[in-house]
């Protein structure tokens, strides 16, 4: 990222290069300019995770026109070293949270899969899940504490975009916030997997919910090639 970039957006990083296009609109509306300028104020009197520049990393990571599932978390985790721009994943070495080893359990009881040794869900990534977040940074230790400052609005135009594409996507909505996120999608072309929350408040409605084999029969339905859900361990 150039400085000017950097200067231009009030410390949002900019965009990766395939997201540029179908998201220009939405970057040049004032929302997104308060937006930037909120985040440069709470970085400079804040710690706020993820870290700069990270908050698209599910964008870097999974190109626009790779994506083929699209899982959507509502807040970043908030804290210490756990958030680096993932919904659900956080970097080797940092401890696996509750919600992401529920759906470890999950895969466990749904595709037979082990519990790897750690939360690093770039193998997803790489293979065409998005793992976004509705808000994307959040401020050190208070849940939430970024919610209703424009991410939402962003986010929501990135559901759109996938929404709009001609090849079909399996978005995954988990929980009664990402429920309500149904209206942007195009349910006539993409498939919808809904279920509860992986969170431990409502794990027992999650726990056997077999959502990643749902997903696995929807792509397979579109002739596109299922996802290996197996995260590799990262030590022997």
């Amino acid at each position: 990222m150039t400085e000017l970039a950097e200067a231009s957006t009030g410390g949002v990083p900019e965009l990766p290069a395939s997201w540029q296009a179908v998201l220009a609109e939405e970057t040049g509306k004032p929302y997104y300019a308060q937006l930037a300028a909120f985040l440069a104020a709470e970085r400079a009197e804040h710690e706020v995770f993820p870290p700069a520049g990270q908050e698209f990393a599910a964008l870097e990571a999974t190109p626009y026109q790779d994506v083929k599932v699209l899982i959507l978390g509502q807040d970043p985790y908030h804290d210490n070293g756990q958030a680096h721009g993932m919904s659900f994943s956080v970097l080797p070495g940092v401890k696996t949270p509750p919600s992401l080893r529920n759906i470890y359990k999950e895969l466990g009881t749904d595709l037979g899969l082990t519990v790897p040794d750690n939360g690093y869900l770039m193998p997803w990534a790489e293979q065409g899940v998005l793992l976004l977040n509705a808000v994307l940074t959040v401020r050190a230790h208070e849940a939430n504490s970024h919610k209703n400052k424009g991410w939402e609005k962003f986010t929501d135009a990135v559901i759109k975009a996938v929404s709009a594409r001609e090849e079909p996507c399996v978005f995954v909505l988990w929980g009664g916030y990402a429920k309500k996120k149904l209206p942007l999608i195009d349910t006539g072309r993409h498939v919808v997997v809904q279920g509860a929350h992986p969170s431990p408040l409502s794990a027992k409605l999650f726990l056997g919910s077999k959502p990643f084999s749902q997903i696995n029969a929807a792509l397979e339905g579109f002739g596109q090639k299922p996802v290996d859900w197996q995260i590799p361990n990262l030590k022997d």
